[in-house]
């Protein structure tokens, strides 16, 4: 009698133990899905330059009885999907036949110029105003600096807020009715005027600009804050 209690005893033992090890498996291996799923995207997409790549996989339901895989598990992007904001991963294991399908989001962070204080329309921007920072893609509209130095002295042609993106449909670099640098250029020769500008304009933009001396109006491409360049 004492010895099957003590068989009993241990069998009873041994399957608490095997019942605890089949509870926490889903949980570790759903980690491990998760990682399969983000290094497999991470393996499709080049960081940005000076950027930053952040891929994060999305909840899985912790009901999910899924065995640990004797091999390492196999992930791929079924279908055509683009690798822009997010994109479904189908991890899976062969030798146990299950798969999984993962959600995963996708960042690209750039370093943009944003606005460290909130700008309003007409202010002229001062180099405190402006912050770099690592900026999601997503948000980011138009044209966009990585050099605040390049814009200091801009106006504000609508309303920033604090840490949004400053593009180029929010300032002017060149403004209507400002004076000008006009620098034409045919091979090595320069010659210097001043003039005013007859309209709006950013960084690498074409606007007319009238020629204080002569009066004649030429098409002139924005190359800094009160700068065009004018090619003959």
């Amino acid at each position: 009698m004492c010895y099957q209690r003590l068989v009993w005893l241990f069998i009873g033992t041994f399957l608490y133990s095997f019942s605890s090890i089949i509870a926490a498996a889903p949980a570790s291996q759903l980690d491990a899905i998760k990682e399969a799923a983000e290094g497999h995207v991470e393996t499709l997409i080049t960081p940005p330059e000076f950027g930053k790549l952040e891929v994060q996989a999305g909840h899985l339901d912790s009901r999910l009885q899924l065995s640990h895989c004797p091999s390492a598990l196999e992930a791929i992007v079924p279908g055509r999907q683009s690798l822009n904001k997010s994109v479904t991963v189908m991890v899976s294991c062969k030798e146990d036949g299950w798969q999984v399908y993962v959600p995963v989001q996708i960042k690209l962070l750039t370093p943009v110029v944003v606005a460290r204080r909130p700008l309003d329309r007409g202010m002229t921007i001062d180099a405190d105003d402006l912050i770099v920072q690592l900026v999601d893609s997503r948000f980011q509209r138009g044209q966009t600096y990585t050099n605040s130095a390049t814009i200091v002295g801009s106006r504000i042609k609508r309303v920033v807020g604090i840490g949004e993106p400053i593009s180029g449909n929010d300032i002017c670099m060149v403004c209507r009715n400002d004076e000008v640098i006009i620098t034409a250029s045919d091979g090595g020769l320069n010659i210097i005027a001043k003039g005013t500008a007859l309209s709006d304009g950013a960084l690498g933009e074409q606007i007319k600009v009238r020629n204080s001396k002569s009066n004649r109006i030429v098409d002139g491409t924005i190359t800094a804050v009160g700068q065009v360049v004018v090619k003959f």
